[in-house]
């Protein structure tokens, strides 16, 4: 009996063109939704420490600097000063707006402000995935905001069953129609972010790749995503 042995060489076009036959089946790519009026309101939501505000940065500037549209950035995360004074930092940066809303009752006059804005960003506060009273809050928020998009975002470096916790929970409490995954860059396993995205089927909108605002922050295709994959498992 004779016994062929592939060298890493021969076995790596093999092992890409399987993962990148997995991962367009695993992981469904989202497609920009249309605004409801004039106005396009996303918001962001997930737990603590995931990146949400470097996350909403980024695409403040992408959108405002890259596409050339009139963005506002909304913050509810009055929970942390840090995270207040670092959007408005962002925002005299980038020329961009940037309102508090101390509660939910006022978001409705502070998207009114900014009506001929192309776009608001809206940054919530981490919310834990234990808390009802928390997640009944953030309820409410996004009820009121009547947000176009809704994107939950998730840290690549949280355990898997942990994640799938989260999904549930601030699924149950908000309609969540998008992901974007954080901290790609601080892990070298990938199965995780892989099965959940496999199981749950929510599009995935943006994924981050470093703190770097706004350079850090990719749309997400097969070919990049597998491209990364095989680099880490053979790093």
């Amino acid at each position: 009996t004779e016994i062929y042995t592939l060298s890493l060489h021969d076995a790596l076009p093999i092992f890409n063109s399987w993962l990148n036959r997995f991962v367009a089946g695993a992981v469904k790519v989202a497609v920009a939704s249309p605004a409801s009026n004039f106005q396009k309101v996303i918001a962001f939501v997930g737990p603590t420490g995931v990146g949400k505000t470097t996350t909403l940065a980024k695409l403040a500037a992408r959108f405002s600097l890259i596409e050339r549209k009139k963005v506002a950035m909304v913050t509810a995360d009055t929970y942390r000063i840090a995270a207040t004074e670092q959007l408005k930092t962002y925002g005299r940066i980038m020329g961009i707006p940037v309102e508090v809303a101390d509660s939910s009752a006022e978001i409705g006059n502070i998207l009114s402000k900014y009506k001929n804005m192309d776009l608001v960003l809206l940054d919530t506060a981490g919310r834990s995935p234990s808390s009802d009273e928390q997640l009944d809050e953030l309820k409410q928020f996004i009820a009121r905001s009547q947000a176009d998009e809704i994107h939950l975002v998730l840290s690549a470096t949280t355990k898997y069953f942990d994640m799938i916790r989260i999904i549930e929970r601030f699924g149950a409490a908000v309609p969540i129609n998008r992901m974007i995954f954080t901290k790609l860059d601080e892990t070298r396993f990938y199965g995780a972010f892989l099965n959940l995205m496999n199981n749950f089927q929510i599009p995935l909108s943006y994924y981050a790749t470093g703190q770097n605002v706004p350079d850090d922050l990719e749309i997400p295709d097969v070919q990049s995503l597998s491209e990364r994959i095989t680099k880490a498992l053979l790093s």
